[in-house]
């Protein structure tokens, strides 16, 4: 599972300008899940290749009802309780004060690792100003400046240090399927359908499922488990801490799933925060199949199916090469289809093609294609070979590897789909100096 850290703090200590500090160092931090909130509330960051969730709190509690002060010691104790690290931010310019203070206790508690961090300290002034927050107890301190980047580093660097080596994937573990997809969607539903029993409870009420629920599941003698998730939803609906908290449990889960099955309403068509959520699997490298639930509600034409998987593909577009097949969890219509397709996306996620016969397969792609001449040399790649990782990814040894560009990697990749059973999976392709 990845490693997730909360940044919290009171409001105006510069929490979401160093949250998107930290996504805009392209060299640092990469795969900033744009959309999966529409203020960016959710990251996902990468330092010295080490991979972990980066949630903001702050944006989650501005529209409660309820006194700001109650409501930040909530979202702290739920950060406390699903992060595996704390970010806690003070504010330079203010000193402390008595929410610091309360924070400060509350945090000093928690066995996880809290970071205090010291913001907008941009000159020596400010650097002598900012002892005065050893006294909150802390042993890890960092001075930086959320706007110029200073110090952010450091911070990274002691992150980074306490995220466990990527380890490669156990396959004689269960494969585990993350049901995925907005509020009332169908999810459990779906779950139900297939386990033939009510195994999570079923309402027209969005946000009715809090928690992941894990259920073991056996098909043509073959057995995974499937992880029933809360709905994903977009920042300004995500009002209550309670749906804060299931949305931190869904991000969990997809980090734990080998494959996420995402399901669309197909009633209400292919929506903004449906690509956002597609993306967040995409990202974090899992395998997908797209279900579009509710297909038993929509009046059919002659090419109604294949209309809608088209509009849906360019959506997609550019990793559009996965299985989308059309499902009525009420009915039970294509469901156990959906989960043989989740199988063999499992597959082929978990595949090790053999060295040879990838580079039998894409010379005869790079003759036909030749890669470019860049300030006159021709770019030259010698051969090919799979990474160890999780997620499936190659590394291409050539001459230039700074020279290759986006349209020649697109290219390599469409050879790679067409050539070897990829469907539905995301892939990495690297070129390094040979």
């Amino acid at each position: 599972m990845s490693y997730t850290v909360a940044i919290t703090g009171r409001p105006n200590v510069g929490k979401s300008t160093f949250f998107n500090r930290m996504l805009e160092q392209r060299k640092s931090i990469v795969d900033d899940i744009s959309g999966v909130t529409r203020d960016r509330q959710y990251g996902l960051a990468d330092w010295n290749g080490k991979s972990f969730n980066l949630i903001d709190t702050g944006g989650f509690v501005a529209d409660s009802n309820d006194i700001f002060e109650r409501e930040i010691r909530k979202q702290v104790h739920i950060a406390i309780a699903e992060a595996n690290a704390i970010i806690f931010m003070v504010d330079v310019t203010t000193g402390i004060t008595n929410l610091d203070q309360d924070m400060a206790e509350m945090l000093r508690r928690s066995p996880k690792p809290v970071y205090l961090v010291v913001n907008k300290v941009d000159n020596n002034i400010r650097q002598l100003e900012a002892a005065e927050f050893y006294s909150l107890g802390f042993e890890k301190i960092f001075f930086l400046s959320s706007v110029s980047g200073t110090g952010t580093g450091e911070l990274l660097d002691e992150i980074a240090s306490r995220i466990p080596e990527e380890k490669i994937e156990d396959h004689g573990d269960l494969p585990k399927f993350a049901i995925i997809g907005q509020p009332n969607v169908g999810k459990s539903s779906l779950l139900n359908a297939l386990t033939g029993q009510e195994r999570t409870i079923v309402s027209t009420i969005a946000g009715t499922t809090r928690d992941a629920i894990h259920t073991t599941y056996n098909l043509f003698n073959k057995e995974f488990v499937l992880i029933d998730t809360a709905g994903i939803r977009r920042k300004k609906k995500v009002s209550e801490d309670l749906e804060f908290y299931s949305v931190i449990r869904a991000i969990s889960a997809v980090d734990e799933s080998d494959v996420c099955i995402l399901l669309l309403d197909a009633e209400k068509g292919v929506t903004a925060q449906d690509l956002n959520i597609f993306s967040l699997a995409e990202n974090k490298g899992k395998g997908v199949v797209v279900l579009v639930n509710k297909w038993d509600l929509i009046k059919k034409e002659t090419n109604t199916a294949r209309d809608y998987e088209k509009l849906l593909k360019q959506k997609l577009a550019p990793f559009n090469d996965v299985p989308i097949i059309f499902v009525s969890a009420t009915e039970k219509q294509r469901i156990f289809q959906a989960m043989e397709a989740a199988l063999k996306v499992y597959e082929n996620r978990r595949q090790k093609i053999p060295t040879s016969k990838l580079n039998d397969v894409m010379q005869k792609a790079l003759e036909s294609y030749h890669a470019p001449v860049v300030r006159g040399h021709a770019v030259k790649i010698k051969f090919v070979t799979q990474l160890p990782t999780a997620v499936p990814s190659f590394a291409f040894f050539c001459n230039f590897p700074d020279d290759i560009k986006k349209p020649y990697r697109n290219y390599l990749e469409n050879q790679m789909r067409e050539n070897f059973p990829l469907t539905g999976v995301p892939i990495r392709i690297f070129f390094r100096k040979k």
